[in-house]
């Protein structure tokens, strides 16, 4: 891979690579067949994405899709050659005991913001490029085959890849789904696969990277009855502006700090979202901002065993602090369903999983109460929580997150 170009730092501020995969399994099967992995390498603004999908289904294609996957990320994280690095995949793969091959198929994909952007196809259903409802064509495309797998030609591709673009990775149970549908008899296919990609479109232009894979794999299933005779999997890439949430809490170490800190929480200041969390935090932005809070009663007994939100006038979603930010780390470090907890709490996670960059702005004066060894031990210091979110946010969601202290 080139060197990253100049004005590749300034261009991923500015960009985001929105990068999620739905799947579903084999109907009756518990092991998925296909494997995906995702990374970004912000330090060289770039991001890579590989689809395998293992032949067969069940426990044994899991095993070689996982194999094709881990290999195919190493091999792109250290520009290794695409023809050595599919020749390495196909030669360490176990044989499967029926067919005698050992196989299976891949998209491998690396996107540089403001550099190229190259894919690569073996065996899998040709990806989609979405300029609005436009099927995009690759700037470059070519057949590599190799001498000693000549019947697994690699097709490679240098995309354009502009602001709104999307690219829509699918397994084969994607493109076959329908196959017993007398109408479909060659199955959904690429083309009925791009039909649907624009309908959904047409209806919601900005549907995100998660949304839109989920929407092709319930489809794909339902196309089969909802027995769907293969797994599927649809990868999304969506390359667009960043949705910020910033997220306010605790009060500034001096008090002069209050009137830029509460600025920090009005709109047109860099934000999509806002939130306010803890009491102390809310006067100040409320006094220093002349706004109002109001609380829907109709809603209070969603608040659950945590205080209940209310709406600063002109910033968003206010909250109780500490506690309420301990059970967002909670359930964030576990993995827990989150649908039926408390309203705060909902709300906050809510607002996480829509944005693709969290800004914590944190006070740091001490809160004496939390100093307390009486009180419960989820009442860590602030900032250690909210440090355990952002930790958790990249790791398990992968969020971008930074902290500015006041």
């Amino acid at each position: 891979m080139s060197a990253r170009p100049a004005g590749a730092a300034a261009a991923a501020a500015d960009w985001f690579l929105e990068m999620e995969c739905a799947q579903i399994c084999k109907h009756g099967q518990v092991a998925c067949g296909d494997a995906f992995g995702i990374e970004r390498i912000d330090a060289e603004s770039r991001a890579l994405a590989v689809l395998s999908d293992g032949l067969g289904s069940g426990v044994k294609a899991s095993v070689l899709s996982n194999m094709t996957m881990t290999m195919a990320m190493r091999f792109l994280r250290s520009d290794m050659d695409v023809l050595q690095s599919v020749e390495t995949i196909q030669d360490a793969l176990p044989v499967d005991s029926v067919r005698q091959i050992a196989y299976a198929t891949f998209s491998m994909l690396d996107v540089q913001v403001g550099g190229r952007t190259r894919l690569a196809e073996m065996g899998n259903p040709r990806y989609v490029q979405l300029r609005g409802l436009e099927d995009v064509a690759p700037a470059a495309h070519r057949q590599i085959v190799s001498p000693r797998w000549p019947d697994r030609p690699i097709e490679t591709y240098e995309l354009d890849l502009r602001l709104g673009d999307r690219i829509v990775v699918c397994s084969d149970g994607v493109t076959q789904a329908g196959l017993e549908n007398p109408d479909l008899k060659f199955g959904w296919r690429r083309r009925g696969e791009l039909e649907f990609l624009r309908w959904t479109l047409e209806r919601d232009p900005e549907i995100s990277a998660r949304d839109l894979s989920e929407a092709v794999v319930r489809r794909a299933r339902a196309m089969d009855g909802g027995k769907n005779r293969d797994d599927i999997s649809c990868l999304v890439v969506y390359f667009r502006r960043p949705r910020v949430l910033r997220i306010l809490s605790g009060p500034p170490f001096h008090r002069e700090s209050d009137a830029p800190y509460a600025r920090l929480a009005q709109p047109g200041t860099g934000a999509d979202a806002v939130v306010v969390c803890g009491g102390t935090t809310a006067n100040i932005v409320t006094r220093e901002l002349g706004a109002k809070v109001s609380m829907d009663l109709k809603r209070m007994r969603e608040a659950g065993d945590l205080p209940p939100c209310a709406e600063i006038e002109g910033v968003g979603l206010a909250t109780e602090g500490v506690l309420t930010l301990a059970r967002v780390r909670r359930v964030l470090e576990t993995g827990a369903d989150w649908a039926h907890e408390a309203q705060a709490a909902r709300e906050i996670l809510s607002r996480m999983r829509n944005a693709d960059r969290i800004e914590f702005c944190v006070g740091t004066k001490v809160n004496e109460a939390h100093q307390d060894p009486n009180l419960p031990a989820e009442l860590d210091l602030r900032r250690n929580v909210l440090h355990d979110i952002a930790a958790a946010l990249e790791s398990r969601f992968r969020k971008q997150t930074t902290f500015h202290f006041y």
